[in-house]
């Protein structure tokens, strides 16, 4: 009795349902199915779960097609200190994936899994203008970085852009030249120290001022890992004239100078 009323409750009995309800676009990249799942759960600060002390991971909703039973699953993941936990959440029977996604975190939060983050008070952002500016800060293909690439692009040099030095290590280098094994950074004068234009916070500075030394002693830590693994690493900070720049990182790629530390130091 039970396996037939379930089975009437399918409104896929008949036939598998479209892949639009459930599969996500081929090819799509990392920002688009970020932001997918961000106007899925009704913004950011709606996808964060609790991991305890203190702890917070960002979460996603997944979902899966079952071929047997033609259903289709929500499953929240996230992930914590290396692994991906997962919990069930419910079927859902929407015809496109935006609608099936957005059930999943109703789902979410209907079971208390999710937390949501209050920018008023316990975000770093003291207030909605500041929260806006940092959010507007953006993370890759900031302005420096277009403007040195297009210098080195024009001097015959090619590289790849954004991507691990070591795929082992989750570090991302701004131009990577895998032949010459040379890693540029453009480093921001505010994220990364910069001793001449940077200048402490007015609000939350204690907080700011351990973010930015634990940034510093990353960057330290990134430029001894890829020296021993025989990279050359070249650091620019962002104020510096890209032309300037693009020079030095010339004669290093085609090997007339030598490198012994980051530049600057």
């Amino acid at each position: 009795m039970t396996s037939t009323a379930t089975r009437s409750d399918n409104r896929w009995a008949d036939k598998p349902p479209s892949s639009k309800a459930w599969k996500g676009r081929q090819g799509r990249s990392r920002r688009a199915a970020t932001l997918e799942q961000d106007r899925a759960a009704g913004g950011q600060d709606y996808r964060w779960v609790d991991l305890g002390d203190g702890r917070r991971a960002r979460a996603s909703v997944e979902l899966k097609l079952l071929p047997r039973t033609r259903r289709i699953r929500a499953y929240l993941r996230w992930s914590d200190r290396g692994r991906s936990p997962a919990r069930y959440l419910g079927e859902v029977e929407h015809d496109t994936r935006a609608e099936n996604l957005a059930q999943g975190w109703r789902l979410a939060s209907a079971k208390e899994l999710i937390v949501a983050v209050d920018a008023a008070e316990s975000s770093w952002a003291k207030s909605p203008a500041v929260r806006a500016v940092m959010r507007a800060n953006k993370a890759r293909d900031t302005g420096p970085e277009r403007r040195l690439r297009s210098v080195l692009h024009k001097r015959g040099l090619r590289y790849r852009v954004n991507a691990r030095p070591l795929i082992a290590l989750r570090r991302t280098a701004d131009v990577v030249f895998p032949t010459a094994r040379v890693a540029v950074f453009i480093d921001g004068c505010y994220w990364h120290g910069c001793p001449e234009h940077y200048r402490p916070a007015r609000v939350n500075d204690q907080f700011w001022h351990e973010k930015i030394d634990r940034n510093r002693i990353r960057d330290r830590e990134t430029n001894q890992i890829l020296a021993e693994a025989g990279w050359i690493v070249i650091r620019i900070w962002e104020h510096e004239d890209p032309t300037d720049a693009a020079s030095w990182i010339e004669e290093v790629v085609r090997g007339s100078v030598p490198v012994k530390q980051p530049y600057p130091s």
